[in-house]
């Protein structure tokens, strides 16, 4: 089995205005889905947060007040994502603060909670790759040598997305090898039975 066919999965990250899902508004929100056919497709749109993104913040994703001034909000952006990701798990590393913002902006906008499947890559490659020094995002891309090009910049959500993506891919070919699912004789004989 290849791991996108325990999919199909939808990979999200969000870029915000601040930690809080309460507080702070999403101004950027990027996804890649893969289908049980291996078939990928992508979404990424910043997000008018309708209020000023505090400098501190802007030197993390540098993603100014400018930039976000003529972007849809997030009442068009979630409704659009969430077509996007209908009928897959979603995936995130470190999903509680993701998922937290994501619910949290749908509620606020009135749009439908996600009620689907989740999963987070953190929690993932550490059940498959115990005793890494650090987990972080970043530190993974350095350890397992992720692929990337000059256009990837860190702490931007279309970059993020394409790691965390990467990490999912890792971590489930590793849980897959360690636990091959269980293939029936008729399988494993191009669909001829035997006896």
């Amino acid at each position: 089995m290849r791991w996108f066919e325990l999919g199909p999965f939808t990979v999200f990250d969000v870029e915000t205005t601040g930690m809080s899902p309460v507080r702070d508004r999403i101004v950027q929100i990027g996804a890649v889905r893969i289908d049980r056919d291996g078939f990928i497709s992508r979404y990424q749109s910043l997000v008018n947060p309708g209020r000023q993104i505090p400098p501190g913040v802007i030197c993390v994703h540098h993603i100014t007040d400018e930039m976000v001034a003529d972007a849809p909000n997030f009442a068009a952006v979630g409704r659009d994502f969430l077509a996007f990701a209908d009928h897959s798990t979603l995936v995130a590393h470190n999903a509680r603060f993701d998922l937290g913002f994501l619910q949290e902006s749908l509620a606020r906008t009135g749009l439908p909670l996600w009620k689907g499947r989740t999963l987070d890559t953190l929690r993932l490659i550490k059940t498959t790759h115990p005793g890494l020094p650090s987990y972080r995002l970043q530190s993974l891309r350095a350890i397992f040598q992720l692929a990337s090009d000059d256009t990837m910049q860190a702490h931007r959500a279309d970059a993020d997305v394409e790691w965390t993506l990467q990490i999912l891919e890792i971590a489930l070919n590793a849980a897959l090898k360690a636990h091959p699912p269980a293939v029936s004789k008729t399988e494993q004989t191009g669909g001829r039975r035997t006896r």
